[in-house]
């Protein structure tokens, strides 16, 4: 009986060495590569030179080598089909029982600062990709791998006599995942490099970064993945030093929080609740924000996410650890917050540098059926074209309340108020099915700090009944969107209660 033969090459060769000697010691002859062969052989393992089995040279700086009726059809040829053993004798070729193959480092490539396009081209994988999904389509006769976490699953199998046909299709599956999430980081980077922004198919690829125990609800399955390239200031990259692990919930609100508190430049603090929201405060100091964003809602912040654009101290955790949080995100915590906050078992604690350049991505929604794809909403205050149709103009404090106002507003569910004064939010209105139903919310929450008060809102007033509710109220100044056919009214409005009103010419939808 001829040997069973294994043909391995490698970009990564993590225990490759101790996997192929097992391999030897069990009857294997091994085929293999250029790097791979080396350092087989410098190991002190037998190794069939590629070229060997192929009688041709590699070629084209290594550009070819296994793309040969050789090798090929050593992988795809049926063992119970006679033409196919009498086609492989007449031709004197072996079959080939085991693969053992991973990619150029595409990604790890593209990643670097550096990197040129030529650089990425090279990285491009031919030859692997081919073996390996010719080895998982004749899975039943060839087992493949493509991960290293696998070799000692397939070692033990193949100590027993072989591996098992589940094993078998198990792994045959990883391959066609991984070829597929290889090809699709190639796709994404070639078609952004090309600029084109509708491609006639979107394919997109995601990696694996920890399972969750449900989602929204206990009945619902869920699992976290993260972008092969996620940026370093994503929650997706962010690194946890305390608590248990994220839930579902605690991810979608993590993001959303880090969302707002990135739109400020000076010290500030966010909370969440449910995507939205509940207080955002500013300050000289990170302890004052925290200050502010707990009195804006001192009821909501209750069990929320809290995030932070500074380093957290430890008067700031002090104060932190009065209240029940899910979880505090910043870009560091000095030794003694961390001391106060890790007393606390079950809170998390994040990491996330704030001061990153974030790369724009496309943003996906999935739909029953399809999936729909967006740019961010990055739209800010200064790329706006303002104007000013009231008779009365802003003044420089009322200017810092409206920015702070418009700030927040873009990360609240529509239809969306949110009332400021300058140094936090007093009022939040979110998720209504009418205007005047979330302005009502958001001065109802006010209460008496709503006397010089501004309001934003996140798309046009269709008449003027919700600048009459905030004029009543004690509101100074607005900023909205305009474009109304019925803008006239509110301004109207604005001026028969003395309120200066900025249009920005853009609205910030959020669903």
């Amino acid at each position: 009986m001829s040997k069973r033969r294994a043909l391995v090459s490698v970009s990564n060769k993590d225990g490759i060495v101790e996997f192929v000697q097992a391999l030897v010691e069990q009857g294997f002859e091994v085929v293999s590569t250029g790097g791979t062969s080396k350092a087989l052989q410098e190991a002190g393992i037998p190794v069939i030179g590629i070229s060997e089995v192929t009688g041709f040279p590699e070629i084209l700086n290594g550009r070819v080598k296994t793309l040969h009726p050789n090798i090929h059809s050593g992988l795809l040829a049926m063992r119970e089909r006679e033409e196919h053993q009498k086609q492989l004798a007449d031709h004197n070729i072996s079959p080939i029982d085991l693969v053992v193959v991973n990619l150029y480092p595409f990604k790890e490539t593209i990643a670097k600062p550096d990197c040129t396009f030529a650089d990425a081209i090279e990285n491009i994988d031919i030859g692997g990709p081919s073996m390996l999904r010719a080895a998982a389509k004749n899975h039943q006769h060839v087992t493949v791998v493509v991960d290293p976490t696998d070799y000692q699953t397939v070692i033990d199998e193949f100590s027993k006599g072989d591996v098992t046909l589940e094993t078998k299709q198990r792994l045959a599956a990883k391959v066609f995942r991984h070829t597929a999430a290889y090809d699709a980081l190639i796709a994404e980077y070639l078609t952004e490099a090309v600029g084109e922004a509708e491609p006639e198919t979107f394919t997109v690829t995601y990696e694996r970064k920890q399972g969750l125990r449900y989602g929204e609800n206990p009945h619902q399955k869920a699992t976290f993945y993260k972008k092969p390239l996620a940026d370093e200031s994503s929650i997706a990259s962010a690194n946890q030093l305390h608590g248990k692990e994220l839930s579902y919930n605690n991810i979608h609100d993590a993001d959303a929080a880090l969302a707002i508190v990135k739109e400020f430049t000076e010290p500030a603090v966010v909370a969440v609740k449910h995507m939205n929201p509940c207080g955002v405060g500013t300050g000289k100091t990170i302890g004052e924000a925290y200050g502010r964003a707990y009195e804006a809602d001192s009821v909501s912040i209750f069990g929320g996410i809290v995030a932070a654009n500074r380093e957290i101290d430890e008067a700031t955790a002090l104060k932190m650890k009065e209240i029940f949080l899910e979880i505090i995100i910043a870009p560091s915590f000095t030794q003694e917050a961390l001391d106060v906050l890790t007393a606390k078992k079950n809170l998390r604690l994040l990491t996330v540098p704030m001061n990153k350049q974030e790369q724009p991505e496309a943003m996906l929604t999935s739909i029953h059926g399809g999936l729909l794809v967006q740019e961010e909403d990055h739209f800010g205050l200064d790329d706006a074209t303002v104007s000013i149709p009231t008779d009365r103009k802003p003044t420089d404090a009322e200017w810092e309340a409206l920015k702070l106002a418009w700030k927040v507003v873009k990360h609240v569910k529509s239809n969306a108020i949110v009332l400021t004064n300058g140094l936090m939010t007093v009022g939040v209105g979110a998720g209504q099915m009418n205007r005047v139903g979330a302005a009502d919310i958001a001065i109802t929450q006010a209460s008496e700090r709503i006397e010089g008060a501004v309001l934003g809102s996140d798309a046009f007033f269709p008449m003027g009944d919700t600048v009459e509710l905030a004029g009543k109220a004690g509101v100074t100044a607005i900023i909205q969107p305009g474009g109304s056919i019925r803008d006239e009214e509110s301004i109207e409005m604005a001026n028969k209660y003395g309120i200066a009103m900025v249009m920005t010419g853009v609205r910030h939808f959020k669903h």
